[in-house]
This record gives structure tokens, sequence and C-alpha cells, in this order.
């Protein structure tokens, strides 16, 4: 196809994807799941597994090779941008009110996850339909526990907030841990991808290119960056031409990490770490945030989706490894957070609710899995493997928090059934 018949088809596509994940969110919401469910969901059905298995022409006609490149690209700028409010989102001042029990709990969702991951990942090595020959034993260990150790915190705290529980003890301490959560096993998978290149030279550069950055941003960035936030907070909005700045600063953010070999959505999550909160944050909120979660995230769940291949788990043996995989995530996190949680005199209830949301994965997941297969470290088969384990545990979680916490009365000022502005 040529680029004029490629760039027509775009608008279709944009078209076909966004009335797709609207239809499956709508059926999904009369069950109770958040529309990050239904578009993990939408994006395996209008892919080779659904849509293309019984509309094969019609699947090849929407979503030729030729396009895959466009929908990547477009997607990555939503991922970077998506990243950069969920840093902006990361509140300090939350874990440091429960720092104890939150770094307990986090803690215990890294390790125990991490280490089954690994013990899933040495049983595997070897056999080429699971990782590429070329990946040693320590690179498929630590890529599989950091997939299998990652949280979803924008899930987690959307839940929190539709609960009414922002201002509770549960919801403090859920936050506080699901944010430290999701920042170290960034950090992990940051190590890790730099950590897959040629030579340790290289490798070196980009674990200090990454700390570099890391280190410029907030300790040089974060002051220079707060006197945006006075000139918003004395105006009470943010003008086009400082959004301009703020996603500049983005985009060049993401690039660097990206450039190093790291990711782009690093460098995205560490700028929106370093900027400004209160009405600067909100200003970015509102001003990016729909456009984010309502027209580009689509295309990233629609990109995994084309990838995601469930015809491949076409054995009794793959099923049943499957089945050992969404056991050891759902051991591995929801247990160990709970048994964390209990430890640190959580009620039951609390440490239950804990587990429960912590356990979930979503679209954080699909990020890593996504690197995983456009990096050559895991096979179609295992991806969609995985793909599937992210599924099962992202939807167990809306039913069964609502199971262990229903009786528990809204926060005070809040309102059942609404998201603040930053979380939509």
């Amino acid at each position: 196809m040529s680029n004029f018949d490629l760039s027509v088809l775009f608008f279709l596509q944009l078209a076909f994807i966004l009335g797709i994940c609207r239809i499956v969110g709508a059926l999904f919401a009369r069950m109770g799941q958040s529309q990050v469910v239904s578009e993990m969901i939408a994006g395996v059905i209008m892919g080779p597994s659904l849509m293309g298995a019984f509309f094969p022409s019609a699947q090849a006609y929407m979503f030729p090779k030729a396009s895959n490149t466009i929908l990547f690209a477009v997607a990555q700028i939503g991922l970077a941008v998506y990243m950069f409010t969920i840093g902006l989102e990361f509140d300090v001042n939350l874990i440091k009110s429960r720092m104890k029990s939150a770094l307990s709990i986090s803690a215990a969702g890294i390790i125990a996850p991490f280490f089954l991951g690994g013990v899933i990942a040495l049983y595997l090595y070897g056999r080429p339909e699971f990782f590429a020959p070329s990946a040693s034993s320590t690179e498929v260990i630590l890529f599989m526990g950091a997939s299998m150790s990652i949280t979803a915190f924008p899930m987690l705290a959307r839940i929190i907030y539709e609960r009414g529980l922002a201002g509770t003890s549960l919801g403090t301490l859920a936050l506080a841990a699901g944010s430290l959560d999701d920042a170290a096993a960034w950090c992990v998978l940051a190590i890790v991808l730099a950590s897959f290149t040629d030579t340790p030279a290289f490798a070196a550069t980009a674990i200090g290119g990454g700390v570099a950055y890391v280190l410029v941003v907030m300790l040089l960035g974060r002051p220079l960056l707060a006197r945006l936030g006075k000139i918003v907070e004395r105006e009470g909005r943010m003008s086009n031409g400082m959004l301009a700045v703020v996603l500049s600063l983005v985009m060049l953010g993401a690039w660097f990490t990206d450039y190093i070999h790291i990711y782009a959505v690093f460098g995205a999550f560490i700028m929106g770490i370093a900027m400004p909160r209160g009405l600067f944050a909100r200003e970015v909120e509102r001003l990016v945030g729909p456009m984010t979660t309502t027209f580009l995230l689509p295309l990233f769940f629609v990109y995994s989706g084309l990838n995601t291949k469930i015809g491949l788990v076409n054995t009794p043996a793959l099923w049943l490894l499957v089945g050992a995989v969404i056991f050891a995530a759902t051991l591995g996190k929801g247990f160990a957070c709970w048994a964390a949680a209990r430890l640190n005199g959580e009620s039951n209830s609390d440490a239950l609710a804990i587990g429960t949301l912590m356990n979930a994965r979503g679209l954080m997941e699909l990020i890593i899995l996504n690197i995983g297969l456009e990096r050559g470290i895991i096979t179609p088969t295992l991806f969609t493997i995985m793909v599937l384990m992210a599924i099962v545990t992202t939807l167990m979680a809306t039913p069964i928090f609502e199971r262990v916490y229903r009786r528990v009365p809204h926060a005070a000022g809040a309102v059942p059934g609404t998201v603040p502005d930053a979380l939509l």
C-alpha cells in the first residue's frame, strides 16, 4: 500500500477502534469492569485471535501489516503522555504518611512475584517457542520477574477514588504501596532493558545514562520546573504556550531514554514526577488527560491485540502453562501483599482489598510485554500467555474488591461512582 492509502486507512482505523472500544466498554461496564479492562479485551477482539479467525478478510483489510508502523508510532506518543500523567500523580506525601507499611507491601509485591517469575523462566528457558535463542538465562529471569511484578497503579487509583476511599487508611496505604511498587518495577525494568545489549560497555552506558537522567531531572530540573507551577498559580490557568513547553520536555525525556535503549515511557514517567503539583498538575490533566486516555491509548491496546494470537496456545500443555502463570502471578502478588499487610497490623478485609488491587496488572503489563516482544526477548506464544494472565488478573480485581469491601462506607466528602479528572 502507498503512503497515501495508509493515511486514508488510518482514519478509518481510528473510527473503528474507538467505536469497538466504546461498545465493549459499555458491555463490560454493566459487569462492573473498568474501561481499561474492556479496552484490553477489545484489542484482543480486533486482533487475529477473534476478528482474524471469524472475519479474516475484514481483519486483513482493516489492519494490514503495513499499517502497524503508524499504529505503533501514534501509540507510543499516547503511552509517553500517559506515563507522564502517571508520574504527575505520584504523591510523595502519601508514601511518607504510611512509609513502613507501604514499603513492606511494595517489597512483598515485587520480591515474591519476581522470584516465581524467575522460576517459571528457568523452567521455560532453552525452549525456542518461548524465548529468543539469543537470550541468556539471566535475561529471561530478569524479564519474567519484572513482568510478573508490575501493578496496574492507574486502575488501583481509579478504584480507590471511585469508591470514595482516597482519604481512608485503606486508600492511603493502597495508593502509597501501589505507587512505590510501580516506580520500583519501572526502575527494575529500565535496568533489565539496559542489560539486554550486545556489550557490557553499552549496557553500562545505558544504565549510567538512565541514572544521570534521573539525577539531572530531579535535582536540577525540578527546581526550575517549580517556577512554571508558580506562574500557573498566579495566572489561575495554564496557557497553550506553557503546555507546549511541558509536552516538549516530555518528548525530550522520552527521546533520551529511548535513545539510550531503556524505553521512552521511563523518561516520560520521571519527567512527570519532577513536575509541580497543585493547580499545575490539575491543568495538565485537564488539557491532555481526556485526549490521551480516550483517543490515543486505545491504539496501544489494539497494537497489543494484533500481537496476541490465542491460536498459538493450542495444546493442553500450553493451557496448563497459562493456568500455572496465572496461579503464580496471583500467589506472588495478591497473597504476598495480603500477608505483608496483615503482618503490619492491617485488618483482614483491608489486607484482602490491598492484595486484590495490587494483583491487577492492566496496561502496565501490556507495556512491558510489548517491550519484550519488540526487543526480541520473548516469542508471540509467551506474549499471548502473559497477555492472558494480565487480562485475568485485571478482571479479578474489581469483583473481588467489591465482594471484600462492599460494606465499607464512603469517605467523607467523596461522591460514590465519581472519578477525579486526573484519573479519567
